[in-house]
């Protein structure tokens, strides 16, 4: 007999991670400014709704390689509405809204050297 949940639910609600559309940003930016920009967002967007250790599942999912993406947010209960991660929720229906620029780079970053 196996152990009751030892094999992963299957929600219809997750989707396959992949990633964000290429885009630009409206100005050349340089890592640094992207880096500030995220950090910005990470430090105030618990303030807008929703949990924070939703929030910092986000985070480290959007950090992250797909892979392991998936892991985090299946892991953490997040309904990912759309598959690039810019909209999600939780179990108890609140939104969670990201950003491209926390999830990938810009076409037009600027690298140094």
């Amino acid at each position: 007999m196996g152990c009751a949940g030892s094999t992963p639910k299957v929600d219809e609600n997750s989707k396959k991670l992949k990633r964000p559309k290429a885009w630009k940003h409206t100005q050349p930016i340089t890592p640094a400014r992207l880096k500030q920009m995220r950090d910005e967002f990470w430090d105030t967007a618990p303030h807008y709704g929703g949990q924070k250790e939703i929030w910092d599942a986000l985070r480290v999912a959007a950090e992250s390689d797909l892979a392991l993406a998936q892991t985090i947010v299946d892991s953490a209960g997040i309904i990912v509405s759309n598959p690039d991660m810019t909209l999600c929720y939780d179990e108890r229906g609140a939104k969670y809204e990201l950003p491209k620029y926390v999830l990938s780079e810009p076409a037009n970053l600027i690298r140094d050297g």
